[in-house]
């Protein structure tokens, strides 16, 4: 007996009606809440990073209807559904159409469903081709129409539609086949995607068979006749859709930017669009430039390096590279160098110097001593194992010595330099008691990423401020001062003077050249090479080492990181302007004033200083006083020695001298710059008379804030050190413990007394009769 074609659609049909107010009651159906997404990051200008792959191993993303351009969804329904936005879920004639094609021809079905029915289908997964799969799918479909808008069953079957292999939704598809979101789609696009949803293993646009790009041509171009009827095509697309389509092949899914993007995706687990910082063309740039680096010097067993690139002005990650191949497991390539904690060596120095100033120890061409030095116990030595004697700050900065900065760090007060660190929030760090004056020496291990932070922070006029991966993240808000405007400004003052890499010209554009303010670092042992700038709105840090700390005397900061800093400093985009910070000019609201200071001491010129340079300093705070190294000498023409009163005037000639304290001129000697010293008076000469011009010794040890411990049964090795800072000329010293001698001593050369315990008024005197006292405490040690 002949079945009747209609009878099993009439049945779906009637049960459907019959059972559809039952299932209306039942509640609200989900749509698209169990079905599982990919997560899309994009660099700041919306370019894809990283596409997901879903829970079920699908590309899927949700992409709201508003981000979908409209030709889009008009070609989908004139293709799926002309009669979507007017029929309840099902549409009766085209059911009846399909079945009567399905009996007829049943090698050549036709399909019937709406695309709320398919939306059922994709949904659930369920099979639709028996009567009792079509009745529910019909069923489900008035029941989605009941409960959802039009525009949201839309939008979920761009989510949920077949684009061929294991990728759905017009959201990945678009990103994947045409690296671009749906709304920037064009016409061509727009058709290819739209015929996918019929034969989608078929039409997959990467498929490169013949057959395959032929059933793709020719569906555009029935598709192209159907939009072409309402939209008059100019004939120049319809030369267009004649040529053979290429996209970009599915293995070559961007997976950029991979540290970043896998830290942004474990902070956002929830299927969402990350918009990240990071600029692509930037990353690109900083990729390829370290691959070649390290390509040219793997000869000299360098492997791996780390970079950030940050925006100070907006705090956000522009590029950020955390080894120099992500997928080489022989240098733990996937380990993110931003991240990890390393000594920093001399790149935390600027931020004492910037205490010192802020604290009234010191303005840029105050003179330190670079002299060997005990700090308690701890010696530390320079870099080169030399010692330079005398030298400014903005020098001893910039040529990054040791010595200078270690006793930068041991005067700090409130904050000192630990303190300092704590309240910049550098994580992990030990009891201070650990590092002792080691810290600014990069003691304390540091990551990149804490930092970049810190050198924004002077570019910030000392504020410190996170830093910002996601375009989300609001804006950097005011914080609290770590380091006031005008410290900021002179420690980036002195940086700018770091002498660039030899045959560095690259930066000399528009006539003059770009200031860059730099600081390099190499930690104990050679395990960390370092460099650290700012240029123009840019922050940028190079590491150079090895992930498992292995030393290699090559990692020298300026020798192997300060190339590839100045290499990508190269590739940064050009500012039409300068920012005042690094033109020299201070804030507005610096409290700073210009002033002329002697070129040799550092101090405020006095009137036989030869040669003058100009610095800034604060006022009320900077350690500004008059020069005492140059005075004006009255000599004996006859002798040659300082004149006494008694001395005719037409045998005396007036001679300028430098006078340094025994200290420094010490200092000088041992830099092999030994200074002219002034003459003695005749030893005929009056005591008084000696002591009109000169200056009083300071004793330096011991100090009178120390209580010394001896020991009773080493009375003979309880030797402490008596020593002076004394004036020029000064040749003999004279030691007093109340009113005991206890012996004398050249200037700058200690006299060693066997202490007993008590309490003691130590006094010195010179041979000119100036002369210094304080107090010292020794006790015994006790058992």
């Amino acid at each position: 007996m002949r079945r009747h074609p209609f009878r099993g659609l009439l049945v779906c049909c009637g049960l459907s009606l019959l059972g559809w107010s039952a299932l209306v009651l039942s509640g609200k159906p989900p749509l698209l809440d169990h079905i599982p997404l990919s997560q899309a990051v994009y660099d700041r200008h919306h370019r894809l990073l990283r596409l997901t792959l879903a829970a079920d191993e699908q590309y899927r993303l949700f992409v709201p209807l508003a981000h979908v351009t409209p030709h889009l969804t008009e070609a989908l329904l004139l293709k799926e559904d002309r009669f979507f936005w007017h029929h309840p879920g099902i549409n009766p004639v085209s059911l009846l159409r399909a079945a009567y094609q399905t009996v007829r021809h049943p090698h050549q079905p036709i399909g019937g469903s709406t695309i709320t029915m398919q939306v059922v289908r994709l949904r659930d997964r369920r099979e639709t081709r028996s009567v009792r799969g079509k009745f529910r799918q019909i069923l489900e479909a008035v029941r989605l129409e009941h409960a959802y808008s039009k525009e949201e069953i839309l939008a979920a079957y761009l989510t949920l539609m077949p684009c061929g292999r294991n990728i759905e939704g017009i959201g990945a598809a678009s990103l994947i086949y045409f690296r671009k979101p749906p709304a920037q789609l064009t016409l061509p696009e727009i058709l290819t995607l739209a015929v996918l949803p019929q034969s989608p293993s078929l039409r997959t646009p990467d498929r490169r068979e013949l057959h395959a790009q032929r059933a793709m041509h020719v569906a555009r171009q029935r598709l192209l006749r159907a939009w072409d009827a309402t939209h008059h095509v100019p004939e120049t697309l319809h030369a267009v859709l004649q040529v053979p389509l290429h996209v970009d092949s599915r293995a070559d899914i961007p997976f950029e930017a991979p540290h970043v993007v896998n830290r942004l995706l474990a902070q956002s687990p929830t299927p969402s669009a990350i918009i990240s910082t990071i600029d692509l063309d930037l990353q690109h740039t900083v990729e390829r430039q370290v691959r070649h680096f390290v390509e040219r010097h793997r000869h000299v067993g360098i492997r791996n390096a780390a970079v950030m690139v940050l925006n100070w002005e907006t705090m956000a990650v522009e590029a950020s590279l955390g080894s120099a191949d992500f997928f080489d497991d022989t240098i733990q390539g996937q380990v993110d160098g931003t991240r990890a904690r390393r000594s920093p060596g001399s790149a935390l120095k600027p931020f004492a110097y910037a205490l010192a100033i802020d604290q009234g120890l010191i303005h840029p061409y105050s003179l330190l001593k670079d002299s060997p030095t005990s700090f308690g116990g701890y010696d530390p030595e320079n870099f080169d194992h030399q010692c330079v004697g005398p030298i400014a700050a903005s020098d001893a900065l910039v040529r990054s010595r040791n010595i200078p900065a270690v006793a930068i760090a041991a005067q700090l007060r409130a904050p000192s330099f630990y303190d300092f660190l704590q309240r910049a929030g550098i994580g992990n760090l030990r009891e201070p008691a650990f590092y002792g004056l080691t810290t600014v020496l990069g003691g304390a291990e540091v990551t990149m990423e804490e930092l970049v932070r810190l050198y924004a922070m002077l570019a910030n006029q000392g504020r410190l401020q996170p830093l910002r991966y996601t375009t989300a993240a609001p804006p950097p808000a005011p914080m609290a001062s770590l380091i006031s405007p005008e410290a900021s400004f002179l420690v980036l003052d002195m940086l700018k003077t770091n002498p660039r890499l030899a045959g560095d010209d690259a930066l000399a554009r528009h006539g003059h050249a770009i200031p860059v303010a730099w600081k390099t670092g190499t930690s104990f042992a050679h395990r960390d090479a370092w460099t650290v700038g700012i240029r123009g709105p840019y922050v940028i840090a190079v590491w150079v080492g090895n992930f498992d700390g292995k030393s290699d005397p090559i990692l020298v900061g300026r020798e192997v990181a300060a190339p590839l800093f100045f290499t990508l400093v190269h590739q940064l985009p050009v500012e039409t302007t300068t920012p005042p910070l690094l033109a020299g000019n201070p804030p507005r609201n610096a409290n700073l004033r210009r002033v002329p200071v002697c070129a040799t001491s550092g101090d405020l010129p006095g009137p036989h200083c030869l040669r003058t340079r100009t610095t800034w300093f604060i006022p009320g705070r900077s350690p500004i006083r008059q020069c005492g190294i140059h005075r004006d000498m009255a000599i004996d023409v006859a002798t040659g020695l300082r004149a006494c009163p008694s001395t005719p005037s037409t045998a005396v000639r007036t001679e300028v001298f430098e006078f340094w304290p025994s200290d420094l001129a010490a200092l000088f000697r041992l830099a092999g710059l030994p200074r002219r010293e002034p003459p003695p008076y005749p030893p005929d000469c009056p005591l008084q008379i000696r002591t009109i011009a000169g200056k009083a010794p300071h004793i330096v040890s011991p100090k009178p804030d120390v209580i010394y411990y001896v020991r009773e049964d080493l009375a003979d090795r309880n030797r402490i050190a008596l020593k002076a800072i004394s004036d020029a000329g000064t040749r003999q010293l004279y030691w007093f413990a109340d009113q005991t001698f206890l012996g004398s001593s050249p200037p700058n050369r200690a006299l060693f007394w066997t202490a007993q315990p008590g309490r003691f008024g130590l006094r010195v005197v010179d041979d000119n009769g100036y002369s210094d006292q304080h107090t010292i405490d020794i006790r015994l040690t006790p058992l």
